[in-house]
């Protein structure tokens, strides 16, 4: 049996042995943050250099003014001084201990330094300044990318790709004419801020905090019941501002969104869809309540004139997006501006179409992949982009018996179909399946990220 002192002794020295650890490794990774200053990309090298040059410049020049005197006279008292330290203490030792000494003084300062400097520009300190600094300057060199669209589809895609990218340019479809948004675009006179809220709020760096809020509803109160905070919001910002495009622009700096949002008309357009029974169905919310099959779509007034930093954000970008999204009520609207439609033939970008995963009842009923884009090129006498990226995996038997009570189905991807209408197919598992409800939608951070992997191989 085991002496209860050596167990004791044991038990205490188990206990010291991880903090000192822990101890050694908070140093490994304090001096591993410093050092990372100094890594590529972060420009602090060259403007340290640059201090450090100025400084000796500047008493270069004081000593040159002063006609060499004070270097004479500074030169003389530290050679006295040094000789001394020279007769008391021998140069081994005075030598090191000065050397440490100024190097000790150096960290300290620079330390000190950035530590306030740290105080000011990450006062929450949920992260260290350098990973921040890091962190900005990859998504500011990250590719221009457009992605086109509207509804709960874009603003997913968005989530995924602000991970790799600052520069990014969302194109909102504003044929929107139901719930909160309809209501203000009858009352107000404003365009549809619903999807455009919806986009701001996944661009935003608070996005769940910012999420919720936008989407909160008022459930009493005259004239506010029904309505979203953020569509309220938005049209506040309006009023204030004069027209749309400011709104968003001032909302956008406000929220510290990651890119920008732009309608893709300032013109209060509305769609009109020609049914395949001949019916003719004006507005948004209207089409999709028909249930039947889309025969064209159109708009009025026909020839919207596009906005024009829509344009010249196409123009510019090193990627295009279209989708995912409802295709006749938030893909194809965007389309119908002639402007957009020719910037985007125009491009040299590449360009990928993003399916839906699952078919969308009175919209798209049994359409295949190769239906969605003989839709599009409907519109379009020439191709609007030159790859589509179509969901690899069907959902959980689950899944798809809740979606077939709704007469949804998984949009069936045709190969020989695809590949005679001259576009690349890209598959990959970019979904999300809810357990409890049967839920199936786009994952924002697989759909990023195959994204990013398949423009990184069409470059």
């Amino acid at each position: 049996m085991a002496n209860p002192l050596i167990k004791r002794l044991r038990r205490q020295f188990q206990k010291k042995k991880p903090a000192k650890s822990v101890k050694i490794g908070s140093r490994s990774r304090r001096l591993n943050r410093w050092f990372m200053w100094l890594a590529p990309g972060i420009f602090i090298k060259r403007w340290l250099f640059i201090s450090i040059l100025g400084v000796l410049l500047t008493s270069l020049g004081l000593a040159i003014w002063a006609q060499l005197t004070p270097i004479f006279f500074f030169i003389e008292l530290i050679s006295g001084f040094l000789e001394t330290i020279a007769t008391f203490v021998p140069s081994y030792i005075s030598g090191p201990i000065a050397l440490l000494l100024g190097l000790f003084l150096i960290f300290w300062g620079q330390s000190r330094t950035v530590g306030s400097i740290s105080e000011v520009l990450n006062p929450d300190q949920d992260k260290e300044l350098i990973d921040v600094l890091t962190t900005h300057r990859k998504l500011v060199k990250g590719p221009k990318i457009v992605a086109i669209g509207g509804g709960t589809g874009l603003s997913t895609l968005l989530r995924g790709i602000k991970t790799y990218s600052a520069n990014i340019s969302a194109i909102v479809t504003v044929a929107d004419d139901g719930g909160s948004s309809g209501r203000l675009r009858r009352e107000q006179g404003m365009l549809p801020p619903g999807d455009i809220r919806n986009c701001l709020a996944a661009l935003a760096d608070e996005e769940k905090l910012l999420t919720e809020l936008f989407q909160y509803r008022f459930s009493a109160g005259e004239g506010l019941t029904g309505h979203s905070f953020g569509n309220l919001f938005l049209s506040a910002m309006n009023n204030v501002t004069g027209d749309l495009e400011q709104a968003i622009s001032a909302s956008s700096k406000v929220l510290a969104v990651r890119g920008q949002v732009l309608p893709a008309t300032l013109v209060d357009m509305r769609l009109v869809a020609e049914m395949e029974d001949g019916q003719i169905i004006e507005g948004e919310s209207q089409i999709t309540e028909a249930g039947g099959k889309i025969r064209h779509l159109g708009c009025y007034p026909e020839n919207p004139p596009a906005l024009p930093a829509a344009v010249k954000a196409i123009e510019e970008a090193d990627l295009i997006l279209i989708g995912p999204g409802s295709l006749y009520t938030s893909i194809i609207p965007n389309l119908l501006v002639p402007e957009i439609r020719q910037a985007l033939q125009r491009s040299q970008a590449p360009s990928l179409y993003i399916c839906n995963i699952m078919t969308q009842p009175g919209e798209t009923d049994d359409y295949t992949v190769s239906d969605h884009i003989r839709a599009i090129d409907q519109v379009s006498p020439h191709p609007l982009f030159k790859a589509v990226l179509a969901q690899s995996r069907s959902p959980n038997p689950t899944s798809l018996q809740r979606y077939a009570e709704e007469l949804s189905h998984p949009v069936y991807v045709d190969r020989e179909a695809i590949r005679s209408l001259k576009r690349r197919l890209v598959l990959a598992n970019v979904m999300f399946e809810d357990p409890k409800i049967g839920h199936v939608r786009h994952d924002p951070y697989r759909l990023g990220k195959a994204i990013m992997r398949w423009y990184s191989r069409a470059q």
